[in-house]
């Protein structure tokens, strides 16, 4: 229960520094956030898969829980400018 909790937040956190990234008017609040920070989340690992970075499932140190981190902001991004896409908001 904490490990899900604990996605939750991280999900949560990468969503939100995507939006920081590309400021717009996206509806939705702190679940549309959340969402798109944990899909990012699984698009940011398989594309680090793609790339030759090997997926992190915990987050137990953080030597390997930052890396994973920051591709769950990329994927995040991605997430975000493909909804606004297909939402017709400007990217």
């Amino acid at each position: 229960m904490v490990s899900l909790l604990i996605w939750l937040i991280l999900g949560f956190l990468a969503g939100y520094i995507a939006k920081l990234i590309l400021p717009g008017a996206d509806g939705g609040g702190v679940i549309m956030t959340t969402i798109i920070g944990i899909v990012g989340a699984v698009v940011g690992g398989f594309i680090g898969t793609l790339v030759g970075y090997p997926m992190v499932s915990s987050f137990d140190n953080i030597g390997s829980s930052l890396p994973s981190f920051i591709s769950s902001i990329i994927g995040a991004i991605v997430v975000l400018v493909v909804f606004r896409a297909i939402s017709g908001r400007r990217v």
